[in-house]
């Protein structure tokens, strides 16, 4: 016999028991991603026992775009849409756009969607994330590439790119344990691991950067406030001009380079 419909009611207790500050709202939006009641209780089931909300619905929302995001990919978060807007302050139409580290491909996407005409690449060492961001940026004409950082870059990027964004991994090592259990428990954590003190990934970008960029192009990198002066230090090294913008209210770093 076909299992019942679980009411609205039900499930909005369902999920409030569970903790889900937004209960009605979450119950709706799952309502409206299963297709059968067996999927509807699995998906709540999903939701209870703590998967993300994003990894339950198979999408989430950045910058009011909806973008897939599968089981374990890194659920991009609203402080990166600071990221976003230091970026396209510095962004032209017609720009050539690398998206390091891209997990979905939000930055490169959002960049994409709101500064029209852009060449679009984006890279991601993940498999799950790279099917999730070819998904999501291929209606916007963007090449997403499968690999460590730069390496997997078509050569032809060379010294072309204005604007090179990376939201890599910068949680210290021993403080993975501290995250939400939604991060620590169901993303991968080679999202989320930048290291000892979190920026071993920051510093090799920094490092490699410079010969990418285009004369006068930019990198930018997001970072805790309390990294900032140590990434900022690398991305001298590294040979560029840097400074640092910081948002209190997102609590987020964002360390802008350029190439001279």
């Amino acid at each position: 016999m076909p299992q019942p419909l679980p009411t609205p009611s039900e499930t909005v207790a369902r999920l409030r028991r569970a903790g889900c500050v937004f209960a009605e709202e979450e119950a709706a939006l799952i309502a409206a991603a299963a297709r059968t009641p067996d999927e509807l209780t699995r998906l709540v089931d999903r939701r209870v026992t703590g998967s993300p909300l994003e990894h339950v619905l198979g999408w989430a929302r950045f910058r009011g775009l909806r973008l897939v995001v599968e089981p374990g990919v890194f659920v991009p978060r609203p402080r990166s849409e600071f990221h976003v807007e230091q970026a396209l302050a510095l962004t032209r139409p017609g720009a050539v756009l690398v998206d390091l580290c891209c997990g979905t491909g939000a930055l490169g996407a959002a960049l994409a969607s709101e500064r029209g005409g852009v060449e679009l690449h984006a890279a991601d060492i993940d498999t799950a994330s790279v099917r999730c961001a070819r998904r999501n940026l291929a209606p916007l004409g963007g090449h997403v590439h499968r690999g460590d950082l730069f390496a997997p870059l078509p050569r032809s990027l060379y010294g072309r790119v204005d604007v090179l964004v990376a939201n890599a991994p910068y949680v210290p090592t021993r403080e993975i344990a501290l995250l939400p259990s939604e991060a620590r428990e169901y993303e991968s954590r080679i999202s989320l691991d930048g290291g000892s003190d979190g920026l071993d990934v920051v510093r090799r970008i920094a490092a490699q950067a410079r010969p990418w960029l285009a004369p006068g192009g930019c990198l930018l990198v997001q970072t805790h406030p309390g990294q900032a002066p140590p990434a900022l230090s690398a991305f001298i090294r590294g040979g560029l001009i840097a400074d640092v913008v910081t948002c209190d209210d997102a609590d987020s770093s964002v360390i802008v380079g350029r190439r001279p």
